[in-house]
Order: structure tokens, then sequence, then C-alpha cells
């Protein structure tokens, strides 16, 4: 009778789907289904940027027919990365993408230089890469949000009204992010769906369009190409770029149900369905705005909802909205996993890989993350960390095709079973688009931002070599910390929790 009392305690939920505080564990819980899976690849691929901004694509190539080959292009690549992630993280099983893929690879091969990798990985991403992203999202949120009530005040301001709007929403997915993974995946999957439809709105323009004979801008077909190494490597540069994120889901594989089956199979889904949605909306645009208004208009869909959708014109407004804190909430929740997993890994504070003992959510890590993007908003003038974010990106992207055939190597099929599988070739060219993608920007355009970019690796080196490789921690200042950290956010270590 005693078993039987103690099996339906542990079957017990509560409001939130949490396991019950009798014999549960204190982890992070498997939640996102195929669907939810699905909705944070497209949360984190759909953002502002095919709202706003898709004409680099356009203004690199030269011609609508080379440009709608570059954004096909990209997608395929973008699917063929996603592929190759999908086998490391079924095989792996771990949440944090490349931050797991490089510990497990290279983090035995040498005491100093095997675990400096993932290190700097999460460096990057965790203290600066995305929580700027994030900032400059939340801003390009605001913005749109309250673009109706700010028409007639003073840059200032507006300014001013823009990062209220900013830490406003901030602290909207902080909570959500905090609170429970049950609801960012209700509040993800609601926006999914309004961001789909908003594409489905411009797509629907398009043929509109065409359909009443408006295709002189189509028709110019291959004019004014821009066949060039040069020119076609910056197209395809961008539009890479705004297919970023189709790594997400394997950032979260601990909290994916079934995750040697969603996890390929959301990519399958989500990363296809976007290239599609991408291709049309661009062609949408191209049979409206002509090679100059697309390149000149500081929002092409704001244009184009203005000239075709009349008093639904709201939409493109609204659209970009919801994509956009979507988007920063879905980035928010991803880059937490990072940095969850790099504190359990001992290359983080290990405070940021507890867990709220009610929500079962990384809090602190969640909390940190919101502290640093807070701060990036505040500043402000973080345009330039994002001009490089690129080239980190795809730098990290080539080094985890390398750990995927390290680790066919060291870790052969028959010593562990991969759920996945991609054909070799596959992250063998994804390694080569890689590389091209990281030298072709510094050989065409040597600038200063690159040396930021070292200068950050330096930086990140340094904090390895003192604090993490040598533990020169002040010990009483960290054990203050983590007590205040635990209290503040009801948290305790990953583990099983006593009765």
């Amino acid at each position: 009778m005693a078993t039987q009392e103690k099996s339906l305690e542990k079957a017990e939920k509560d409001e939130n789907g949490l396991s019950s505080s009798h014999g549960s564990e204190v982890k992070l819980k498997r939640e996102l289904g195929l669907f939810s899976a699905v909705n944070l690849i497209l949360g984190v691929m759909i953002g502002s940027g095919i709202f706003v901004s898709p004409a680099s694509a356009l203004k690199y190539s030269g011609s609508v027919a080379v440009c709608l080959i570059i954004w096909t292009v990209s997608g395929v690549i973008s699917l063929l990365g996603a592929l190759s992630f999908a086998e490391l993280g079924t095989v792996l099983g771990e949440s944090g993408a490349e931050y797991a893929y490089f510990r497990e690879a290279f983090g035995k091969m040498h005491k100093f230089w095997g675990p400096l990798p993932s290190f700097i990985c999460a460096w990057i991403y965790v203290v600066i890469l995305r929580p700027a992203e994030v900032a400059i999202i939340v801003m390009t949120f605001a913005e749109y949000a309250i673009q109706p009530f700010t028409r007639e005040l003073e840059t200032d301001y507006k300014m001013m009204a823009i990062k209220l709007g900013s830490l406003s929403a901030l602290f909207i997915m902080t909570y959500i992010n905090i609170t429970s993974v049950k609801l960012f995946v209700r509040v993800q999957n609601i926006f999914g769906v309004c961001k789909i439809f908003a594409c489905l709105v411009v797509i629907g323009g398009g043929i509109y369009v065409i359909a009443k004979g408006n295709t002189d801008h189509l028709e110019k077909g291959f004019e004014g190409s821009q066949i060039s190494a040069g020119g076609l490597s910056l197209a395809l540069y961008s539009g890479l770029w705004a297919y970023d994120g189709w790594s997400s889901v394997t950032v979260v594989t601990e909290e994916i149900i079934n995750p040697a089956v969603n996890v390929p199979l959301s990519i399958s889904i989500a990363v296809p369905l976007i290239t599609a949605l991408y291709v049309f909306m661009n062609v949408a645009y191209m049979s409206v705005l002509s090679f100059d208004e697309m390149t000149s208009v500081p929002a092409v869909a704001v244009t184009f909802g203005d000239r075709v959708l009349g008093p639904a014109s709201f939409l493109i407004p609204l659209g970009v909205a919801i994509a956009t804190f979507g988007c920063a909430m879905s980035v928010q929740f991803g880059v937490t996993r990072v940095c969850y997993t790099a504190a359990r890994g001992g290359h983080m504070l290990e405070v940021f890989s507890f867990v709220n003992v009610k929500r079962l959510t990384p809090a602190p890590a969640v909390a940190l993350q919101a502290v640093i993007t807070c701060i990036f908003i505040l500043v402000g003038n973080i345009a330039t960390l994002i001009e490089f974010a690129s080239w980190f990106l795809w730098f990290f992207y080539g080094l985890a095709m390398v750990a995927l055939l390290v680790l066919r190597r060291t870790q052969p099929y028959a010593d562990k079973p991969r759920p996945y599988r991609v054909p070799t070739p596959v992250p063998c060219f994804v390694l080569l688009i890689a590389i091209f993608l990281s030298v072709l920007p510094i050989v065409h355009d040597p600038s200063v931002k690159y040396l930021m970019a070292i200068g950050f690796i330096v930086l990140g080196v340094a904090v390895y070599t003192l604090f993490v490789y040598y533990k020169k921690t002040p010990t009483y200042l960290l054990r203050k910390f983590t007590f205040l950290v635990q209290v503040l956010f009801e948290s305790v270590p990953p583990s099983n929790r006593e009765d």
C-alpha cells in the first residue's frame, strides 16, 4: 500500500505540469514535443529581418533571379547544417549545442587546450553575442510596438520611449522563461502561428499583385546580375544571416520529448518551411517594389503593406512586433541553456547551473541573461557587435562540423549508436562553407571589428586561464554570492530531491 501511495505521489502534477515534491528530480524536464520544437526553430529564425531589411542579398546579387537563387541556396545550406547538428544532438543527448559538442570532442585531447574551444564558445555566446542580439531584437520590437503612439515625439524622447519599451519587453520574456517551460511553450506556439500568418499575409498580397498582371519587376530576371565571387559570396552571407537559428532546437535537446525522433524531424519540417516562406516573400516584395526601392526603404514589408494591403496595412507592423518579441524570447530561452550547461561543466559559475525547486527552470541563468541584456539596451550603441556576429557563428558552426567528424572516429557507431546519422559529405560540405564564410569577410573588408572579435577571444583565454584552469576564485565572496542567488531564486544544484 505504501508503495502504491509513493507511486501516486510521483505521478502527481502541479498546475505548471511539474513533478510533485516527493521523490522527484530537480532538473530540466522534457516539455517540448514536435509542434513546440518546430515553433522554437520558427521563433528564432523568423525575426525582424525578413520584414524590415531583406534587401542585402538583392543589393549584392544585383538581380531578381540571382537573389531568389541565393535565398534558396541559403535555405538548403541551413538545412544541411541543421541536420548535421541533429546527429550531434541526438548522439550526445545534451543541451548546449556547440558548447556540449566541443567539450565532448576536444575536451580530453589536452589538459589546457582541450576544454578551451567549449569555454570560448560559452564565453562569446553567453556574455556577448546572444545578449547583444536579444537587445537589438527587443529594441526593434519596441520601435514597432510604440510606433502608433510616438509619431509626434522628438528623437530624444522617442529613443527614451524605445528603451523603456525594450526594458518592459525584456522583463516580460524573462518572467515567462523563469516561471515555466510550459508557459514559454504556450506563448511561443501562439506567436509561431501568428508569425506564419504574417508571412502568409505578405505572400497573399504578392499573389494578388501578380494575379493583376503587375510583373514588370520580376520579368527583369537576371538583368543587372553581379556574377562575381565577391558579390555572390556577400549575397550568400546576407542570406545565411537571415536563416540563422536553425541550430536552436539542439540547444535544448534535454527538454525535447523523444529527441532521437523529434530533433531531426522538427528540423526537416521547420527549415524547408521557412525557406519556402522567405523565397515567396521576396517574390512578393519584388512584385511591388523596384530594385532601388527594395535597397533603400527603411522597412520593406511596411512599404509593401502600405501599397498593397490598404486598411489592413497595420498587420505588417503588428507582425514585425510579434516576430521580434517571439524571436527575442526564444533566443533568451536557448542561451540560458548554454549558460546552464557551461556552468554544469565548470566553465561558468556553478550557481548558474542551479534549478528552481518548484518550477524546474534554470532561473539563475535566465536572470543573468536578463541583466546582461539590460546593460546592452541601456548602452544602446551595440550595432558593431552584431556586425561580426555572423563571423563568430560560422566559425563555431565550422568547428562543430569538425567535432562531428572527430566523434565519429573517437566514438564509432559500435561504441555509441547514433539514433540519427547524416551522410558524411554533408558535414564536410558545411565545413567548407563555414571556412569560406569565416575567411571571406576578413579578406574582403579587413576592419577593426575583426580585431574586436580577436580581442574578445583573447580576453576569454585570459579568463579561462585564471579562473577555470588555475581556479583562482575568491572563495568567500563566491560562497556568499551563491547563497544569495539560491535564496533569491529558490534554486538548488540539479540532483535528486530528498523527501
